[in-house]
């Protein structure tokens, strides 16, 4: 292994010798596995896992569903002794290999890992608000409105209604929504 060298940051380069002896490490899983990489690296007992994710509602044919996903589709972060287990990391159930260019294997700063940390609540989730402005274009999912396309006119948050402005019949009416019947428009 005295072939391989690591990037820490730009422009720097480490040779073994100045390798410490725990870094992070940027795995790529198999698709839709992020989860699945990260259970089977934790059991390893000498690998620390970073898999951020993130919550947010997203509109299905079945209305508005809470999905969590992974922050970084198909990557994870792992801190491991390079020397001592690189081989089980890189063949662990759901890992397709670790981040590498050539010989040259890069590390992720501590700093980095800590700031993605700072973003996520205490269970490793960040929950990105599905709080609705004036303005916003939104999908009806519920009700007698269902599958139409409609504007945020105001917010009603005292009682979790919105009114929306919508193309109906040929004219355009003013409709009292709650929360949960609409859904943000993709952008």
């Amino acid at each position: 292994m005295s072939e391989l060298s690591f990037v820490q940051e730009p422009g720097r380069t480490l040779t073994d010798g100045d390798v410490p002896a725990v870094a992070w490490f940027c795995l790529r899983s198999q698709p839709k596995h992020e989860h699945i990489a990260a259970e089977h690296l934790r059991r390893m007992g000498d690998v620390e896992v970073f898999n951020p994710r993130m919550r947010f509602t997203r509109q299905t044919r079945f209305g508005p569903v809470e999905i969590t996903e992974s922050m970084f589709p198909n990557y994870l972060f792992a801190r491991f002794d390079w020397q001592a287990a690189l081989a089980r990391v890189h063949y662990a159930p759901g890992v397709s290999g670790i981040v590498h260019f050539g010989s040259k294997w890069p590390i992720v700063p501590d700093r980095a890992i800590e700031e993605v940390r700072a973003e996520l609540e205490s269970d490793g989730i960040r929950n990105v608000p599905s709080q609705l402005t004036a303005g916003d274009e939104v999908n009806v999912v519920e009700g007698a409105f269902h599958g139409l396309r409609a504007v945020v006119s105001h917010v009603l948050p005292g009682k979790q209604r919105v009114l929306v402005l919508m193309d109906f019949l040929g004219r355009q009416i003013m409709v009292d929504a709650g929360l949960n019947s609409v859904v943000r428009e993709a952008t």
